[in-house]
């Protein structure tokens, strides 16, 4: 069975970082394009960030260009979000999620992955 779960969330004041693990079990991500995305309470889902199968491209959210890093680490079978320079709007559950593809492009929208893991909490706050 496909599985994905995201770790690394929290409590953090406003400037702190944090950085969200999203780990597969079941199969390995090398094959997969990745995404994050958030949903704050009374909000939509929306898109954090994606990376291409093999890690060749990366894109972002205006919201967080510059301050947020999505990386794949092979080895251990993970893709990372680094997030610095947190802001009390970053305050949301986290998700990533993945698809299975053939080529090396950017799946940035919420409709084009299958598979999600249950979030975890960031929160900002003083």
């Amino acid at each position: 069975q496909l599985q994905l779960v995201e770790s690394g969330g929290g409590l953090v004041q406003p400037g702190g970082s944090l950085r969200l693990s999203c780990a597969a079990s079941g199969f390995t991500l090398d094959n997969y394009a990745i995404g994050w995305f958030r949903q704050a309470p009374g909000k939509e889902r929306e898109g954090v960030s994606c990376i291409s199968r093999g890690g060749y491209s990366t894109n972002y959210a205006d919201s967080v260009k510059g301050r947020f890093t999505i990386s794949r680490d092979n080895a251990k079978n993970t893709v990372n979000l680094q997030m610095n320079s947190l802001k009390p709007e970053d305050t949301a559950i986290y998700y990533c999620a993945a698809k299975r593809t053939g080529v090396f492009k950017l799946l940035c929208g919420s409709l084009e992955y299958d598979v999600w893991g249950r979030g975890t909490q960031v929160t900002v706050s003083s």
